[in-house]
């Protein structure tokens, strides 16, 4: 177990002694947090934004919960990751298995490890804050409040599926609960029903979102946008800012909804001062090659970024006029829409089960409008910015003083 440390905050003790974890005999402060991630930025994302949203972005260690990677390990990823490590040992020891890909990169947080960190730290430091994201962290994150239920406030984003009094606080988009609504049900075979999760409607402890939690607010924005002034105050306006994700199980596109989105964005140059278009890790070689080469020589198309290069991804936020933004990636919407800023999605209507209900929902708020390549870039609009994380944090805040615990900053 290697925990990946962030850099260290400033020693508490260093100049006032040892810290008092009481005030007056009634609130017990939590001034420490511990991440639990899976290796994917998306998911980490989540956890990380919530942390900095209740002011702990300085006093946190993230640890993170992996797989074996490669070969045969690719069909095993619906297994626990406890048992999928299990797995892959015992056929590598006994050598039937000519992977090597994977073990190298096997970082499993040591649950007993912070279980003892949370217990033997508490008079000291007081309780310890966890945070986890994603399917591969429920059984650590689970397994710390199980063993640590005294000492520890256990926060899983993302629906765990079951049981969720595994943890104090459950944080998951509402769309996650599509399979209970008449739509929903109307999908699912009625002899499947009694096996599609979550079975039951959310608890007390359970906040639900409109999407994904992340690390932009207000503050991120303000800063970004003097960051990179240099960068982006030259750009024509109005600046559109286009993000393409990839095809998902729930979501799927090729190379035609790239020329359709080629001819949409040839539509609507006229009305755009300038364009800037990403992809991400998840995009289709076909699918950017189509969109390049559509695309790319137009002078107002200044940059297409394909990962080469310094990220530019806070500056856009800061300094775009509109975005658009393919339907598959829940995170990049729910960024864009914390902006206030005009979102116009494309493919939503290529998407099924839960994620048709995300992109309702939106629409409903007036929050995004399908991109249809007839629209005024110049023309702007907007909305009340979605501010799930902010949200989310409250209700830690809410949780924790239900508690006898409170924050200390």
């Amino acid at each position: 177990m290697r925990p990946i440390q962030l850099p260290e905050p400033p020693s508490p003790t260093g100049l006032r002694g040892t810290p008092e974890i009481f005030e007056s005999g009634v609130h017990t402060f939590v001034r420490r947090a511990i991440v639990i991630g899976n290796g994917f930025p998306a998911s980490e994302n989540q956890s990380i934004g919530l942390v900095r949203a209740l002011g702990l972005s300085d006093k946190h260690i993230l640890y993170r919960v992996r797989r074996p990677r490669g070969g045969t390990n690719e069909w095993l990823q619906w297994l626990p990751v406890s048992l999928h490590n299990k797995i892959y040992y015992i056929v590598r020891m006994i050598g039937k298995n000519g992977d090597s890909a994977g073990l190298s990169v096997v970082l499993e947080a040591d649950v007993m490890k912070i279980v003892n960190l949370a217990r033997e730290t508490y008079e000291k430091e007081g309780p310890l804050l966890v945070v986890a994201s994603g399917r591969d962290t429920i059984s650590t994150a689970s397994s710390i409040k199980r063993f640590a239920s005294e000492n520890v406030f256990v926060v899983q984003i993302q629906h765990p599926r079951l049981r969720l009094n595994r943890f104090d606080l459950v944080i998951t988009p509402k769309h996650d609960y599509y399979p209970l609504t008449p739509e929903g049900q109307k999908q699912v075979p009625r002899f499947l029903r009694s096996w599609i999760t979550p079975r039951d409607p959310p608890d007390s402890h359970v906040v639900l979102t409109m999407g994904a939690l992340h690390q932009i607010d207000f503050t991120s924005i303000r800063s970004a946008a003097i960051t990179w002034h240099d960068e982006f105050a030259r750009f024509p306006r109005p600046l559109l800012v286009v993000n393409i994700g990839g095809p998902t199980r729930n979501c799927r596109y090729g190379v035609d909804l790239a020329k359709q989105l080629a001819a949409s964005l040839h539509s609507v140059l006229v009305s755009c001062g300038s364009v800037r278009i990403s992809f991400s890790e998840r995009t289709p070689q076909k699918v950017s090659n189509i969109i390049v080469n559509e695309l790319g020589n137009n002078p107002k198309v200044y940059i297409i970024w394909d990962g080469q290069g310094p990220n530019l991804h806070l500056g856009l936020l800061a300094w775009a006029d509109a975005f658009i933004v393919t339907a598959d990636s829940v995170s990049m919407i729910s960024e864009a829409c914390s902006t206030g800023k005009p979102v116009y999605v494309v493919g939503a209507e290529r998407c099924r089960w839960k994620f048709t209900e995300f992109h309702k929902s939106l629409r409903e708020l007036g929050v995004v409008r399908p991109f249809t390549g007839s629209e005024d870039i110049s023309e702007s609009w907007s909305y009340p910015p979605l501010n799930d994380t902010a949200d989310a944090a409250k209700r830690v805040h809410e949780a924790l003083a239900a508690r006898g615990w409170k924050l200390k900053i």
